[in-house]
């Protein structure tokens, strides 16, 4: 509302502006509605242009200045190292209006072109932030709920400024003031994350902020934006919301990424005990759950749930939802010296299975 009238008061200040520079310089009422005409639709642009600004990220505004003083620089050179003798009282104006134009165009928009390219955060830090430290990192929501972020940084792996906008916090409220006792369950322990990650001890600092973006809807398209405007980093969860960052230029850290990462390799051959837990999609299998979550199909193990089994990887499938282990039981093959039976009995009925 405040930015309305402000440009509001421009537009009129503007107008009456041109109103009378136009009168007080031809005595004419036509010419005087002209001179407003003109200053209305330069207050027009100049509003159009700052909402331009205002949505550009930082290393375009710096780029689009720098080649804008570069060119007004570069323009009055030329304009006086090769017009100098030909420049008059009368004439100057017509013979800096239209090189000055063209040359701080050009500037301009190779500034800016460039400046998309230029990293100024090597330059521009928050306050205590090291000469050689981290990138601004946006938590989403989905990371606050999850909680392991909080382990993340209180082990030390990952430090910097953490930045919490306020649209995030809004929707963390919005859960936990649900009606839903899950949902309520989940906001209330991401308000609870955020405040164990405002503690001293850890290293890193939270900074809650207030950019918003008003004719922005969906949180996951703000948090881009905000990252684009800060050229910080996105931590999420959110495979969606990875997906679509990553298409529109902005880095994004995945907590399930990193946890895919850390989990124990595990090569076809390699043998190892689960427990049979449920049936799995294909007739016969058996499905087992690692400590770590991850999936084991187990064939011909349907008749084997709730015991323990040994079982040989016979190959590994990793896919963005996360990696599933496909073994098979250790039939009537040589093992260290001992031998394994699907049935859990060997030839003198001793059991294999628990």
């Amino acid at each position: 509302m405040g930015l309305i009238i402000l440009n509001s008061f421009l537009i009129v200040i503007c107008a009456l502006s041109g109103f009378y520079i136009g009168y007080d310089i031809f005595h004419s009422m036509p010419y005087a509605i002209v001179g407003a005409l003109i200053c209305l639709i330069i207050s027009l642009l100049v509003i159009f242009f700052e909402k331009y600004i205002r949505k550009s990220p930082p290393r375009v505004i710096i780029g689009g200045i720098i080649g804008l003083l570069l060119s007004l620089v570069i323009a009055n050179f030329f304009i006086k190292a090769v017009f100098f003798n030909y420049i008059t009282y009368k004439n100057s104006f017509f013979i800096y209006l239209p090189i000055v134009t063209i040359i701080c165009y050009l500037g301009l928009v190779l500034g800016v072109s460039k400046g998309r390219e230029f990293d100024v955060h090597a330059f521009k830090r928050f306050p205590g932030e090291a000469a050689g430290g981290n990138q601004n990192k946006i938590i989403d929501t989905s990371s606050i709920i999850d909680g392991r972020i909080a382990d993340i940084c209180e082990t030390g792996f990952i430090e910097g400024i953490f930045i919490i906008p306020q649209f995030v916090l809004q929707e963390l409220q919005r859960i936990a003031d649900s009606t839903d006792p899950i949902k309520r369950t989940r906001g209330r322990r991401g308000l609870d994350i955020l405040k164990r990650m405002q503690k001293k001890t850890m290293e890193i600092e939270v900074k809650i902020v207030d950019d918003d973006f008003p004719k922005i809807k969906e949180v996951d398209t703000k948090l881009i934006a905000l990252a684009q405007k800060l050229g910080g980093k996105i931590i999420t969860n959110d495979f969606n919301l990875n997906k679509v960052a990553d298409l529109q230029g902005v880095k994004v850290l995945n907590i399930n990424d990193l946890a895919n990462a850390l989990k124990p390799v595990v090569l076809p051959g390699e043998q190892m005990t689960i427990r049979i837990l449920k049936e799995g999609r294909e007739p016969r299998q058996g499905v087992a759950y690692l400590d770590d979550g991850t999936m084991v199909v187990v064939d011909d193990a349907r008749h084997l749930i709730g015991k323990k089994v040994d079982v040989v990887v016979t190959s590994v499938l990793q896919t963005t939802a996360g990696r599933m282990i496909f073994t098979k039981l250790r039939e009537h093959a040589a093992v260290n010296g001992e031998y394994y039976y699907p049935n859990g009995k060997s030839p003198s009925n001793d059991v294999s299975v628990s």
